[in-house]
Parts: C-alpha cells; structure tokens; sequence
C-alpha cells in the first residue's frame, strides 16, 4: 500500500507532500489541472519512462520518493532475493532523473538500474490508465488476461521455453537438410573468416590505443614544438625560467622568515610549490627527450588500424562495433562450424528429440488448454455477474477458446499453447455474441476492464490498483454503480481513481484535490487532501461547476451522507 508520496519538481509541480490511506481514495480537478501528471509521477517513481521533459520547467532534476507498506509475500521475497531489507514492513523507493538524461533509482536505500526497479514494482502497483483499456482490443492481449485468471502464467511461460527449443532443434534440422554444396560454401566461409579473424590476433580495446598512437606520430612536429615551449618557460633561457624565479622567490621568503614568524606557513607552502613545479619541469624534459618520430612505426600503426577497419566492415558492419565484437563473431562461427562438421552424424539423434519434443509440446498444449477451457467458463461467468452491477445487466461476456488450425503438432501449437483466445460480447438482449474489440463502446470498455481488474486483482501481486479516468464514456446510474463496486474492491485493495464523476467521488473514503496554479508568471500544481465543507464544496463543484451556491452545496452534502463518502454537517 502507497503511504506517501513526495515529489519535487516534477512537471508543473514544485513540490507535493501527499499521505494516502487505506480503502478507496478519489483524485478530483479540473480539466487540465494536473491529475495525470500525479498518476505520471508514481508510474515515474514505478520504473516507468525518465526524460529530461519531466523535469520543471528552469530545474536541474526532478525526483519522486514514495513509502509502501508490504502486505504480499512475493514482495517480501523479491527483496530478500536482493539483498534488500525492509524497515518496519516498509520500503522507501526514490527516483530521479537529471536535465543531463540521466535517470538514477533506489530501493531502500540501494542504488538499482531501471529494470529492477520496474521488477519490483509490480508487486506494489497495478496502473490502470487509457493506454491499458486499450489492450482490450488487442487479441492477443486477451490470452494473457486469460492465463492470469486461470493461474498459469508460469506453466505458460515454461511451455514457450520447451516450445522454443523444438523451433530452434527444427530450423537446424532444416539447416542439415539444405543442398550438400551450400552447406559445403558455408564452412568454407566460415572456415576463412575464423582464419582471417584469428590471425589479425585482435586484442579487446587495442583500436583505441592505436588510434592514440596515431594521433601522437603523426602530430609529432606540433607537439615536440608545444612540449619544447613549455621547456623553455619552465627553465628558462640564462636564469629566466619560473624555477628559477621560483628559487629565487623561496630564497626571499626564507630571509623573511627571520623578521617574522608569521610567514613560516606561506614559506612552507611555496617550499611545496617549488619541488611540486620542479618535478613537473623534470617530467616534461624526459618526456621532451622520450619523442622521437618514427615514420616506419607511423605506418604500421595505420596499417594495422586499417585491417581492424576492413575486418569490422566486412564481419560486424555496425555503428560502434569493436574488436570484441570481431573475436565474438569468430566465436560464434567456430560454433556453427562444429555444429555442421557434427550435425550430419547427430542427424539420427535429432530427429529422435524433435519427434520427442513434439509429443511433449502437444501433451502440455493439450494440458494448458484444458485449464484455459476449464477457467474460460468461471471468468464469463465473473465478468458478466460484475458487469451486471455495472450498468449492463443485459450484457453476456464470453471467453472464446478456438484450437489453431493445421494438422501437424506445429501447426496446431504457436509459442503459447494450441488455443486462439478472444474475449466476445453481446451488450444488448437478442444481440449476437461479437468479438470485444469490434463492437464495444469507450463506456462499456471502462466496464469490462473494471471488472477484468476485479477478477484478477486476486491473482495479482499488488496491493494498490490505479484507475486513470475510469469514467470515460459513463454517466448517471452507471457511474454510482461504478463508484459502488469500487467501493467495495477497496475492501481487500488500496485503490486510487482519478475522475470527473462527482457520482463516483462520493463513493471514495479521502478525496484528494488537484489544482493548478500561476504566480510570477510560473504554473504549478497544487495537490492536497479535501474534508469536511471543503469536501463538499470540491463535490457541489464536480456536480455543477459552481460550489458557492446553497443548493449545490446542500445536493453534494446529501450525496455524500447518502452514498457513505462522508457525512459534513
């Protein structure tokens, strides 16, 4: 759960302490005010995208801190799996992102990349936003939905692993049975390259070093000529040189130090100066009396820098290739080589583990389809009960399972199983059941992916749902039934819902107001926590836009006594 969130020049806000509780709480505003910017910055502070325009307008970096109290064991053991302890039952998470590009996380205090941070988080926060909506009408979103539901994502992630190895163990089996002569020109190929890469003798990092060579042979004439200037300043011509100054300087100050004690410290000092600045002018006449050009060793250095290059565009044609990514590539190609110089003899031997690899790929497709069809019937069943009190008590939901055509174990199996899945919908009686994304409605998608999220969210790791804007396309009665069932999701979530729909505000246990803001000629967002008169002055204002009349006031006091939001006297 989401206790605190602090957050500092992160778009239009300056600075936002905010305290989140327990059970459903609502984020209100007006249009433009900044609601999804608060949304942006826990997805920010979650793993989500870092750039340089989240930062504050005139700001050097923005950063985001929350504290989440745990409640899922899976978070507890991805942290001890880290090395990470929790204080208290508490993890503070911290992000940053500086004008430079540069983005920096942690995790109790840890320093962490991205990936881990986004790892973590899923076991926190489960964000809901339009982008997310739209995944239902993405058919291939809908297995996953499905394999949640029944419990089997990772049953299903095994089977993709084992699916994969029978593709790799077939397309090399198929490598085998090419034409004799193109297999024959492909060793010899990769015979010369390995020769050709192997006897450059390439060294990790030598490109570089060589190139810096370069640099110094062949600017030898302007560098001697820079080094033999700083020469002559140093020692001088006939007593003139800053040593000689310098010797001089230390001889007064060393008289002086019989006047005045004082000057002990100053003496002392330039003493250091002195034999710091004589060591540098040694260093620079044995570096001066090191350079010596030579024009033979010029050309081998560019000949050799030349191969590197020939050797690169031919093998690892890329921006940024290097010398490592030469030895790999002959790494690689000695691989295969040994793989076609044996793959003849193992022919017999292969196609016994593909054949036993298709029966057990079948056998677990077979296996993961009877839970998918199996759970298929209780997830209608879930969504059109849930659905029911949202509005669409007519409405029939229908998980579609569909076996892949083809007569061939491959052909019935893709990388998830045998099963083509998609969500079906009929929303008005005597209509038929339709695919989801070809005739539902924006309204009637919020619907089905509430009540998706409600199904799941037992399943889910996180503790705290996020809604962006749950309310597209409802009104009226559905929006308090929507502010109802999520009333009642609360009971076992934190769940946090921006919206517009005073209908559904009343429902929240905490509103928390978003409002945006100009002094100086600066904008900000201003967000903080509405009770009490504020409270039903924020609701009469999402009724009507006007929250100074009685009668408003007196319609939003009465909703929320109503509704059991909260009761303002």
């Amino acid at each position: 759960m989401l206790e605190e969130l602090d957050i500092k020049n992160f778009a239009l806000i300056d600075s936002a302490h905010i305290e989140f509780s327990k059970g459903f709480t609502v984020l209100s505003g007006e249009t433009g005010a900044g609601k999804s910017i608060l949304i942006g910055s826990i997805a920010f502070l979650l793993g989500g995208k870092a750039g340089i325009e989240q930062i504050r307008t005139g700001c050097q970096e923005a950063q985001v801190s929350g504290t989440f109290l745990l409640e899922k064991k899976s978070a507890f053991e991805w942290l001890e799996e880290h090395g990470i302890e929790p204080e208290d039952n508490r993890i503070l998470l911290r992000r940053a992102v500086k004008s430079t590009g540069k983005s920096s996380a942690w995790i109790g205090g840890i320093s962490v990349t991205r990936a881990d941070l986004a790892s973590f988080a899923q076991f926190l926060v489960d964000i809901h936003g339009q982008h997310e909506q739209q995944s239902l009408m993405k058919v291939s979103e809908h297995r996953r939905y499905l394999d949640i539901y029944a419990d089997i994502v990772d049953e299903v992630k095994e089977f993709t692993l084992l699916y994969n190895q029978l593709v790799e163990k077939r397309a090399f089996l198929e490598k085998l049975n090419t034409n004799e002569s193109e297999i024959k020109n492909r060793i010899e190929m990769l015979e010369f390259a390995v020769s050709e890469i192997e006897s450059a003798k390439l060294k990790d990092g030598e490109e570089s070093d060589l190139e810096s060579e370069e640099n110094r042979l062949s600017s030898f004439e302007k560098l001697y000529t820079d080094i033999e200037e700083i020469n002559g300043i140093l020692e001088g011509n006939e007593g003139e040189g800053i040593i000689s100054l310098l010797r001089k300087v230390k001889g007064i100050s060393s008289r002086g130090l019989n006047y005045d004690r004082q000057l002990s410290s100053l003496d002392a000092r330039l003493e250091n100066a002195f034999y710091e600045i004589d060591d540098i002018t040694k260093e620079f006449r044995r570096y001066s009396q090191s350079l010596v050009f030579d024009p033979e060793r010029l050309a081998a250095v560019q000949e050799r820098l030349e191969l590197i290059y020939r050797l690169k565009k031919k093998y690892v044609s890329f921006n940024g290739a290097t010398e490592k990514d030469l030895i790999s590539y002959a790494e690689k190609a000695k691989a295969e080589l040994e793989e076609l110089g044996s793959g003849s003899k193992d022919k017999t031997a292969l196609e016994n583990e593909i054949a036993r690899l298709e029966k057990l790929v079948y056998t677990k497709a077979k296996a993961i389809s009877t839970k998918r069809r199996a759970s298929s019937e209780k997830m209608s069943a879930a969504v059109e009960n849930i659905l029911s009190r949202l509005g669409m008590a007519s409405a029939r939901f229908s998980v579609s399972l569909a076996e892949k055509e083809g007569t061939e174990v491959e052909q019935k199996c893709g990388p998830y199983g045998m099963d083509n899945i998609e969500f079906l919908i009929s929303a008005n009686p005597g209509s038929p059941l339709l695919p989801l994304a070809r005739i539902a409605s924006g309204g009637e998608l919020s619907r089905v992916m509430l009540a998706l999220k409600t199904i799941l969210s037992a399943a889910d790791n996180a503790g705290t749902l996020i809604f962006d804007e749950i309310d597209t396309g409802i009104g009226g009665e559905v929006a308090v039934a929507v502010g109802e069932h999520m009333k009642k999701l609360a009971q076992n979530l934190q769940v946090l819902c921006i919206t517009h729909l005073a209908s559904i505000a009343v429902y929240a246990h905490n509103q928390i107001k978003i409002e945006k803001g100009s002094e100086n000629n600066s904008t900000s967002t201003n967000v903080f926590p509405v009770d009490g008169i504020n409270r039903v002055k924020e609701i009469a204002r999402m009724l009507s836009g006007d929250s100074s009349t009685q009668e408003s006031l007196e319609h939003a006091r009465s909703m929320l006594e109503k509704f059991g939001g909260e009761v303002c006297l």
